[in-house]
């Protein structure tokens, strides 16, 4: 879970002078309310947890049996699934021992027919772990791999003595090989394995070697020269194919060695513009070839006299960007990290929509694993799509819902868990690599839709709001793809990747020329001495002005500007109204703004009902609403003193809230919702989780993981962030 912020100084609320005198109505306290009667479901994941499954939401390495049963490994899954197994389309469950108390997942993945061979790391949470031979010392990390029984892989397949054998957590070490012992932040993960049923290939791609061990004692035998080795595949014949220059800039080769590590001259050159990233052999021993360049294809390779040639391809050039660029199908591939074949010729590929060396940023960009036949017709396809996510429904099309560089439709006469499909990647970063997406945070952001002038923008704000981001769409150009737009930046750090960006933070881009690149003449510095950076609060109003609350610096606005002349929306700092800090406030934490009513919805802390540092993310123990805020003269209409019990087990505070309809939504941070009249605060009831999805939410880990739509008929569709299993949880209600 990320980390809190230091505890904000508060002060005493400032007097409202600017905006005239409250007409103040007494504080309303809310009484237990009935449990409604909603439909639970959720979009972006194949399973939705009612059975206890879900698909992990990054896959960066696959191994694959006879039998067809694919096993997979990734450096983070937020429910601890790094290593898992899937067969025919269905996920089996996971190893375990990869996440907590110091585990990690990795980057490569092997098996024989008695054990699974997984990467990992073990690092001691900043020197907490203590225990020799459990965890590294304090400012240390070990790379290695974890060996599991096949058939039953949450066991350790020990090859050495557990070094405490009473110690729970020590359980695992009796089945690790350590093959790098760094100091913290050093890079040294294993980059590829395989394993036949005597020998395990270690690419140590740190080392510029292939370690060989015994597959069954796990002692060193051997090791060869190779530069930068990456992924390994074993052929029929035992000699060894082999990625290097894996960790350069330059692009990937193919290399052949023999069993004992020396080269042969029997190889093949890829093209100029492939970025090779994993590599199989299949039954009739050609050589498949992961290509995530430009091609987004499985490059395929026969031998042919004494040398091999391409033979063939698996999926579309160009991938998911061909065509209707953004279009998800089958053979539209994105970010390929791995592919697989089994007995029977059929193929495995495991997608997450940038790559395998892209650190955690995979973890958000959606994971897929799919199984073709060997001429090429999907057979499965397996989805994990979202994490650290939002949903939003798109102002332009009915059942169209946007997340933080997705877009899925619904069909709602469908069941829970099928009235959803994938249906675009907003994220093209071979036509806009400065996407800040890429750039800014590890996760695409929170998103907010919006129609204006006839267009539709989209808003993404980062997990710790921190900045906004700005998107365009041109449908005929880039078809589903988000065009970097605007851009406005808090604090130096998050932004410090961004192209051309000022030093300093506190920043406005917008794409003055068109071309969705950060160009140097495209910024303007905040020419206040009073920064952008700090608050927890954003808002997109329906008339497109960006509302902020700032903790105790009060509430900022930044008035729509229109569009300039390449269709941006138009923000600046002599645009942007000041607000102070409204009675009873000492702290405003969320701001929502409704210009049809002139009303604004603001949430924080009071004097009687303070801050709580341990508590940093959450909207406020008081919410109240003002009519009139427009007027010179605004009213306050009601006080309400939200749900709050920080000690209760999960806690309850407001997480955040959002306001639709007729009513206030508030979610709490285990995904527990209660609604709220907007005219009256009168509690409506609330709920939570059903069982389509296993009466079970992860946390609401950031400040806007709540949203709502109301329908035609009346029924309201609240979509909130569920951080744990890959999905947003969606809700289908309808008032009475």
């Amino acid at each position: 879970m990320p980390f809190p912020i230091p505890e904000r100084r508060m002060r005493r609320a400032l007097a409202f002078a600017a905006l005239g005198a409250f007409a103040c109505t007494s504080s309303v306290q809310t009484i237990a309310a009935p449990q409604l009667n909603v439909t639970s479901s959720w979009i972006g994941n194949t399973y939705g947890y009612g059975q206890g499954t879900w698909m992990q939401i990054n896959v960066t390495a696959i191994a694959v049996t006879p039998e067809g049963k694919v096993y997979t490994d990734a450096p983070w899954d937020e429910s601890g699934g790094e290593i898992s197994a899937y067969q025919d389309g269905k996920a089996l469950g996971f190893a375990g021992g990869t996440h907590g108390w110091g585990g990690q997942g990795g980057n490569a993945v092997a098996v024989n027919h008695r054990y699974l061979y997984g990467a990992v790391g073990v690092g001691n949470e900043k020197g907490h772990l203590v225990g020799g031979g459990i965890w590294p010392d304090k400012g240390r990390q070990w790379f290695g791999i974890t060996r599991r029984p096949l058939d039953e892989p949450r066991r350790a397949a020990a090859f050495q003595a557990s070094p405490q054998p009473l110690n729970p957590h020590a359980q695992l070490a009796g089945a690790f090989l350590k093959i790098a012992d760094v100091p913290t932040g050093t890079q040294s993960g294993i980059g590829g394995l395989a394993a036949s049923d005597s020998l395990l290939y270690v690419s140590n791609t740190a080392m510029n070697r292939i370690e060989v061990y015994d597959a069954n004692s796990m002692q060193r035998k051997s090791q060869f020269d190779v530069h930068e080795p990456g992924r390994v595949a074993i052929a029929g014949d035992g000699t060894l194919w082999v990625l290097t220059g894996t960790a350069s800039d330059h692009a990937p080769q193919v290399a052949h060695y023999s069993a004992d590590g020396k080269p042969l001259a029997e190889s093949f050159d890829l093209p100029a513009d492939s970025v090779a990233v994993d590599l199989a052999v299949d039954p009739s021993q050609r050589i498949l070839v992961a290509d995530n360049g430009p091609r987004q294809q499985i490059l395929i390779y026969s031998r042919s006299g004494k040398g091999y040639t391409q033979s063939g391809t698996l999926g579309e050039r160009g991938g998911i960007f061909s065509g209707v660029a953004g279009r998800p199908g089958p053979g539209r591939f994105n970010g390929l990290t791995g592919v697989g074949t089994d007995a029977k010729g059929n193929i495995y590929v495991s997608t997450n929509g940038i790559g395998p060396r892209h650190d955690t940023i995979g973890a958000g960009l959606g994971a897929t694993l799919e199984s073709y036949t060997p001429a090429g017709k999907r057979l499965w396809n397996l989805e994990g799509l979202l994490f650290v996510d939002g949903a939003w429904m798109d102002p332009a099309r009915p059942n169209s819902v946007y997340t933080g560089n997705k877009r899925f439709e619904l069909d709602l006469s469908k069941p829970p868990g099928q009235d959803w499909k994938y249906a675009g990647f907003l994220s093209n970063r071979f036509r806009y690599p400065d996407d800040p997406v890429f750039l800014t945070d590890q996760w695409p952001g929170l998103p907010t839709a919006r129609s204006l002038n006839g267009h539709t923008f989209l808003y993404l704000t980062d997990m710790y709001a921190d900045h906004l981001k700005i998107y365009r769409f041109d449908a005929q150009r880039d078809g589903e793809v988000a065009i970097p737009s605007g851009f406005l930046a808090g604090r130096e750090r998050p932004v410090l990747h961004v192209p051309n960006a000022p030093p300093g933070g506190d920043w406005i881009w917008r794409d003055s020329n068109g071309n969705g690149a950060f160009d140097s003449d495209e910024f303007t510095r905040n020419p206040g001495r009073e920064k952008l950076g700090g608050g927890w609060g954003w808002w997109v109003d329906t008339r497109g002005d960006i509302w902020r609350a700032r903790d105790e610096k009060g509430i900022w606005r930044w008035r729509f500007g229109g569009l300039d002349a390449r269709g941006n929306p138009i923000y600046s700092y002599d645009k942007l109204d000041k607000y102070d800090i409204p009675a009873p406030f000492t702290e405003v934490h969320r701001a929502i703004y409704e210009p049809e009513t002139d009303t604004l919805y603001v949430t924080g802390y009071t004097a009687d009902a303070p801050h709580d540092p341990g508590f940093w993310k959450e909207a406020g123990r008081v919410l109240v609403r003002y009519d009139k805020w427009s007027s010179g003269h605004p009213e306050q209409r009601y006080m309400l003193r939200l749900p709050w019990d920080p000690k209760a087990k999960p806690p309850v505070t407001p997480a955040g809230l959002t306001v639709e309809g007729r009513y206030i939504f508030v979610v709490e941070p285990a995904g527990g919702v209660h609604v709220y009249e907007k005219d009256s605060a009168k509690e409506i009831g609330t709920f939570g989780p059903g069982a389509e999805v296993g009466n079970t939410s992860g946390w609401v880990d950031v400040p806007f993981g709540i949203t709502a739509h109301r329908q035609p008929n009346g029924e309201y569709l609240v979509f909130v962030e569920e951080d744990a299993r890959g999905k947003v949880l969606m809700y289908r209600w309808k008032p009475a």
